[in-house]
């Protein structure tokens, strides 16, 4: 792998030579028809391309974004032609040929968003205005996700979330320059609610803590409209810090509540963290308005099943993806992301694979890197063979519209990474909503914004 460092502000290059021409009265090229084969935010001239991940390497969420980063390098691998091509084989249709991108090896620069929206848009600005990242990727909380697709549609760059689970990041918050493979938690609610009635029954008294931004209360509204339509009522919702580590001030208070669910709208460490304290309240052990209480974790995924060990047993949840999935393209990547760092990989892992072959194939596809082309190849688009069904990357909000998974904590794991079993594979028009119920505009495709 190429870690590629130019040490060169483009923006800089480009300011200036704006400057010029503005100064000389002449049009300036990026503006008029055909000249975006020349002139655009980081176009590449020489023979490699730059990928810039953005990863949460440290804070409540950086075991996803760790496994997110062993994702991107085994996809950029794939793209340059290395290993055993991956998804490369079953994507379809595709227009990848192993040899990089348009004849271009793939590079990559990497930067630790924290868990921080702040320090992530700080991260994709240095990435495309010092290394000249021509996409942007990664990230495993909404609330950077938002910030970094905000930033990039000011700066003409493409893209590609990671794991953001947040309806406002295709909804409120959409962006023309922005993509998501992902989920969201509208739904989840569609998915699991119809289990949770099935399973707890129609007369429920549920009790939510809830992480403090974007996702958390998207999610927590989503949760609370399905539960809520099956007849269970909402006692109370809590929003928690994120990164709280300790929990117990925000567990206490559900015991004289005189609810008999619990729902943790938490990822990550902290919801291994709230998950186990709320064991060790005994809260499994309860029982509450003469029912056996029960909790609830709406997204989960197998890093962190893993974490929570024997307190996940039975807990229901969705996800995005499964590495247990039995179709040729999960069996593929799989295989691939096993023979490489041996164990399988994680929903973020798989989205983030994804993402940086979508974005690939869309280059491709368009003949260009130049973003408006790409976003016009990517807008619509309708794919297979890439771990979820059919798949559509809807061009009214830029969301994926595929299947979603209902999940269950395995009362009888074989192994440290058999710790999630899928009880239903919800189909991709169940999950279908119609985009305009959250708002927003993508804003334009053009002109080109520049790297400013």
């Amino acid at each position: 792998m190429t870690l590629l460092k130019r040490g060169l502000s483009r923006r800089r290059v480009l300011q200036t030579g704006m400057a010029g021409i503005i100064g000389t009265g002449v049009a300036p090229m990026m503006f008029t028809k055909g000249a975006w084969a020349q002139e655009f935010c980081n176009n590449p001239t020489g023979d490699t391309v730059t990928f810039g991940l953005n990863l949460p390497l440290t804070g409540a969420y950086a075991e996803e974004g760790a496994d997110e980063q062993k994702a991107y390098e085994l996809a950029i691998a794939h793209l340059n032609g290395e290993g055993d091509g991956g998804l490369l084989n079953v994507l379809q249709p595709s227009a990848l040929k192993g040899n990089g991108i348009l004849g271009k090896k793939v590079a990559f620069v990497s930067s630790d968003s924290q868990t921080k929206s702040d320090v992530a848009r700080a991260g994709a600005t240095r990435m495309i205005e010092r290394d000249g990242a021509i996409m942007i990727t990664g990230g495993s909380s909404s609330g950077e996700a938002i910030a970094v697709q905000g930033l990039c549609q000011e700066m003409g760059v493409i893209f590609m979330a990671g794991l953001t689970h947040s309806n406002d990041t295709t909804g409120k918050d959409k962006r023309r320059y922005g993509f998501r493979h992902f989920f969201n938690a509208y739904q989840s609610g569609v998915a699991l609610g119809p289990v949770l009635g099935q399973e707890y029954g129609s007369d429920r008294r549920a009790y939510h803590l809830t992480a403090d931004y974007t996702w958390g209360w998207t999610q927590e509204e989503s949760i609370k409209a399905a539960t809520e339509a099956l007849g269970w009522e909402t006692v109370e919702a809590v929003r928690t810090p994120l990164g709280a580590g300790d929990f117990s001030q925000f567990l206490t208070p559900v015991l004289n509540s005189g609810a008999d669910v619990l729902i943790l709208n938490h990822y990550g460490n902290d919801m291994v963290n709230s998950l186990t304290q709320a064991v060790q309240f005994g809260m499994r052990d309860r029982q509450a308005n003469g029912k056996d209480f029960q909790i609830v974790t709406p997204l989960i995924s197998e890093l962190m099943a893993k974490g929570a060990g024997e307190n996940v047993k039975g807990i229901f949840g969705t996800s995005n993806w499964h590495w247990n999935l039995q179709d040729p393209g999960s069996v593929a990547f799989t295989k691939s992301f096993g023979a490489a760092y041996g164990s399988p990989p994680s929903q973020a892992a798989h989205t983030a694979y994804v993402q940086a072959l979508l974005y690939a194939d869309a280059v491709e596809r368009a003949g260009t890197f130049y973003p408006p082309e790409v976003i016009k190849a990517l807008e619509g688009h309708e794919f297979d063979g890439m771990g979820n069904g059919r798949t559509l990357y809807r061009a009214e909000d830029h969301q994926c519209m595929k299947s979603v998974l209902v999940v269950r904590g395995n009362e009888s794991p074989t192994s440290e990474f058999d710790v999630l079993n899928v009880v239903q594979e919800v189909d991709r028009e169940t999950v279908n909503y119609d985009p305009a119920i959250f708002g927003g505009e993508l804003g334009p495709a053009e002109p080109v914004p520049m790297c400013a």
